[in-house]
């Protein structure tokens, strides 16, 4: 139990948490194009608190009426994994990049996993399930604007990807009723 008792310290090797930073800093550097950072703002406003998702996913059981139930379990499954990821957040507490200007203002100053990754590829897989082929390159956008937006690493935005994925991914019988396996 003692292996776990400093959460606080969890930290990536050496290597990969200046490759994080090279990377971030990269990124965030074509955050400078005006074009660029407002797509990033855009992006950034319609994933907080999973949004952009949640109400795609509600638009989806109005309008596809037959398949009402898949989609509010999809839009559930986005919920759930953003859930997820929050509370994940709270709990490692890695500090959001310091050396980069942020081109948005976060809701916390955790970065660890990134909650927009999360949602946006769970959202992506139940999605997708549906038919819905926009949903994969749309949530690859949001990822990425996250280290455009310098307000995460890429290992947060690849760890909180994971989360979401593996998440709708393990509902994904339960959210079609046992046929989109």
């Amino acid at each position: 139990m003692d292996d776990f008792a400093d959460l606080d310290d969890l930290r990536p090797p050496a290597a990969l948490g200046d490759l994080d930073h090279r990377i971030v800093s990269a990124l965030r550097a074509r955050g400078t194009d005006p074009r660029v950072a407002g797509a990033v703002r855009a992006l950034s406003r319609a994933g907080e608190h999973g949004a952009l998702w949640l109400a795609a996913g509600l638009v989806g059981a109005v309008v596809d009426g037959g398949r009402r139930r898949a989609w509010l379990r999809g839009t559930a499954l986005t919920a759930g994994a953003h859930l997820a990821g929050s509370g994940l957040k709270r709990v490692v507490r890695r500090p959001r990049p310091a050396h980069v200007e942020p081109l948005v203002p976060t809701a916390g100053r955790h970065s660890f996993p990134s909650s927009h990754a999360t949602s946006a590829a769970a959202a992506a897989v139940a999605f997708t399930a549906l038919g819905v082929r926009a949903a994969p390159p749309l949530a690859a956008a949001m990822c990425l604007s996250r280290l455009v937006a310098g307000v995460h690493y890429p290992t947060d935005v690849a760890a909180g990807a994971a989360l979401g994925a593996l998440t709708a991914r393990l509902g994904i019988r339960w959210m079609t009723g046992g046929a989109g396996d």
